[in-house]
């Protein structure tokens, strides 16, 4: 037996909040996923490592739900398979499964507030009041001064702070899961470090499950728990920090080292 299938049964006796369960996605006639299995710990962070135009992003895309897999199941919570959902059950799902896209994804005729507040407004029946109270205390959270930002529009923003703001808009109906893409792309390396904290603060404080996928080894390592390495379509190791950086297999040790294969 050995080491990816030794950690593989052994993770199956976690609390796994999802499965992906031998996934493969076709683009055409390209086969981009060819058969992943990943179990996903509940309360802990999950990275994704991988080469460029590997397929990191599709697997985050598939799980909330964006795009269909040509086969295979993403088994949630134990009982929903999102992979035969349709949109009305997708759009239940997408309150529990949170995605911060790689831009923030705000919206450009949106203030700050407005941008924070839309899911509240869109999925919720609060208050005015209630909503303004949840708005300036997830700003608060992810460590942005309301009073500040509030009435900015995202072009007057930073790029690290378009990412809090889609981050606190994100967080703001309380999903089960995370799911980042690429979330300190772009960034110089003290906001990307900022940008690690807080998704650590986040998880601990909240409890909450994350997915992750980066080209940032060393800010990648500051936030996750356990990793997985995607190569020619699967998932080829996958285990804790140590397990990880200790891989026998060629590629990931070239990954890690920053060398070409």
């Amino acid at each position: 037996m050995n080491n990816l299938t030794e950690v593989l049964l052994w993770n199956l006796i976690m609390n796994n909040i999802l499965q992906i369960k031998d996934m493969h996605k076709t683009f055409g006639t390209k086969k981009v996923l060819k058969g992943i299995d990943l179990n996903v710990v509940e309360g802990k962070c999950t990275a994704i490592f991988g080469l460029s135009g590997g397929g990191k992003s599709t697997i985050i895309k598939l799980i909330v739900g964006l795009l269909k897999p040509t086969s295979g199941d993403i088994i949630f919570q134990d009982t929903k398979n999102i992979a035969n959902m349709d949109e009305k059950d997708l759009r239940g799902i997408r309150k529990d499964i949170g995605f911060l896209f790689q831009s923030g994804a705000l919206f450009d005729s949106m203030n700050v507030f407005d941008n924070v507040a839309f899911p509240l407004v869109e999925h919720t029946k609060l208050s005015k009041k209630e909503i303004e109270k949840e708005v300036l205390k997830h700003l608060d959270i992810v460590g942005l001064e309301s009073s500040s930002v509030r009435d900015l529009f995202p072009d007057e923003l930073s790029g690290g702070m378009r990412k809090r703001v889609g981050l606190a808009r994100t967080i703001i109906t309380k999903p089960k899961v995370l799911l980042y893409d690429e979330p300190t792309s772009g960034l110089d390396p003290i906001t990307s470090d900022t940008i690690s904290q807080l998704i650590l603060k986040i998880q601990k404080e909240f409890n909450t499950t994350s997915i992750l996928i980066s080209h940032d080894i060393k800010e990648t390592f500051k936030s996750a728990d356990y990793f997985a390495m995607l190569y020619n379509g699967k998932i080829v190791e996958y285990g804790d920090e140590n397990h990880f950086k200790n891989s026998t297999l060629p590629i990931v040790q070239d990954f890690l080292a920053g060398r070409s294969s």
